[in-house]
């Protein structure tokens, strides 16, 4: 762990909400670990043990606490090599890889080796790959216990576990609790046929600037605003039903309602939520670095993606056109390939198309839409490349690689590649150089200038890009 355990108590002490996520503390005089942020009173230095992660005060016979919630606390972003690798691995462990892949399957799809990746997680978490996933599912778990009336079979399953005795008989050994205990707790309620739950941010959160990006660029039908609210079309992992996010500010946390048919696919759901609202940064670390790029707005964040490809696919249809334009552009083709469904909102009609549907069409089907033919074929070939798997558009691997891969097919640029690394790759050290609206911002008439001058904003160019196109909005 990078902080020292002077520093964390000091947070402690503070109950500072810039450390909550980065560390947890055991109390040795009761047995349980909690968040930086914990009402509780603050034990005496004596008695603290600090940990990287929840999993290791797990791992060192601490259970969780009740009422600082340590399943509520936000993910721990890395920049560094090795870190980035290590936070990939658990961004896939958290959305439920290793419930249907083995260790070294996972391993090659982030391109490394089992024992390598092993090393890694360890060196950077205190605990194994199993591990961490073995946390991960129990404080799932007793999250939905208190914030859910789901029957405990579908909390079992919605956990990742295979069975209920054995998720039973887990969460009894680890937490000295049965999952009835923690039942009685009540905490978020949501109408029926919906869940409820929150995922919590370090503040500042530039909330209204988050979701007017992506309103901005949403596809019509799949994405609107209800009021303050944000909601979405989702189809994931068999799954289909919506999503509706609103902001806590006083709780610096979201609530997240989700139609209850999507209960199986939690694991990845809230994975995803996580990644599209940049939930896991450190505002405070990245504005400190940025310095007067950041001054005005230090809540500012990358708006990430739900889904890679079609968020590669928005990238590929604003190419050369006003946000206005490509955003009708989607919305025609959203109508063309996207499936309808019955939602409670009435902006919400239809699910992304899928890589599938659009790599059986004809470029005739998408030049009709007012699509000129270079891009229908850039979209098609797009849609072949993750549709027979030879493309991942997600977070994890070498995002310089990813990189490449788009740019070797037609139509796919410099600037479309890092966009989607910026969001889908969530690779916060993408800075596309070549767009037009960072030139200006920085008036700037050469991309081999701007790429000089953006040196100083590594490892945080993403961010310092989101800056940049922030000021020339509020320019008008």
């Amino acid at each position: 762990m990078n902080l020292s355990s002077d520093t964390c108590y000091e947070a402690l002490i503070a109950r500072d909400l810039r450390f909550d996520g980065l560390f947890f503390v055991g109390v040795a005089t009761t047995g349980i670990y909690c968040r930086a942020i914990c009402p509780a009173r603050t034990p005496r230095r004596d008695s603290c043990a600090f940990f990287p992660s929840a999993a290791a005060a797990e791992r060192a016979g601490f259970r969780p606490c009740l009422r600082c919630r340590p399943e509520l606390a936000p993910g721990n972003a890395r920049v560094d090599s090795v870190g980035r690798l290590a936070a990939a691995a658990a961004s896939r462990i958290e959305d439920g890889a290793l419930t249907d892949l083995k260790l070294r399957e996972l391993a090659a799809e982030l391109g490394v080796k089992e024992r390598h990746l092993r090393r890694v997680v360890k060196s950077e978490f205190g605990v194994s790959p199993v591990e961490l996933a073995q946390t991960h599912r129990l404080l799932l778990a007793k999250r939905l216990l208190a914030e859910t009336d789901l029957p405990m079979a579908d909390v079992a399953h919605a956990s990742g576990f295979s069975s209920v005795r054995r998720f039973n008989a887990l969460f009894n050994e680890r937490y000295r609790l049965k999952p009835l205990d923690v039942r009685r707790r009540r905490g978020v309620s949501a109408p029926s046929g919906s869940l409820a739950c929150a995922l919590a941010y370090r503040p500042p959160l530039d909330w209204d600037s988050l979701v007017g990006f992506l309103i901005g660029r949403a596809s019509a039908g799949v994405e609107a605003l209800d009021g303050d609210r944000y909601v979405r079309a989702v189809s994931l992992a068999g799954c289909r039903g919506w999503v509706c996010v609103s902001h806590l500010p006083q709780q610096c946390a979201l609530r997240v309602e989700i139609a209850s048919d999507l209960a199986p696919a939690l694991l990845p759901l809230f994975g995803r939520l996580k990644r599209l609202f940049d939930l896991s940064a450190d505002p405070g670390r990245i504005a400190a670095h940025l310095g007067a790029l950041a001054l005005a707005r230090p809540g500012l964040r990358v708006p990430g993606a739900f889904d890679g490809f079609d968020l590669a696919l928005r990238a590929v249809l604003g190419q050369r056109v006003s946000v206005k334009a490509a955003t009708t552009l989607a919305g025609r083709f959203v109508r063309a390939f996207g499936e309808p469904i019955d939602t409670p909102f009435a902006g919400v009609t239809r699910l992304p198309a899928t890589p599938e549907r659009v790599a059986s069409a004809e470029v005739e089907e998408i030049v009709s839409l007012g699509i000129v033919r270079s891009r229908a074929e850039a979209i098609l070939a797009l849609a072949r490349e993750v549709a027979a798997g030879r493309l991942r558009i997600e977070p994890g691997g070498d995002p310089e690689r990813t990189m490449a891969q788009l740019r070797s097919l037609p139509g796919i640029g410099e600037w479309t590649a890092h966009y989607v690394a910026m969001r889908a790759l969530a690779w916060p050290d993408a800075f596309p150089h070549t767009d037009l609206g960072l030139l200006r911002g920085l008036g700037e008439t050469s991309a081999r200038r701007l790429l000089e001058r953006a040196e100083a904003w590594r490892p945080w160019r993403a961010y310092a890009a989101m800056h940049i196109w922030r000021s020339l909005e509020e320019r008008g």
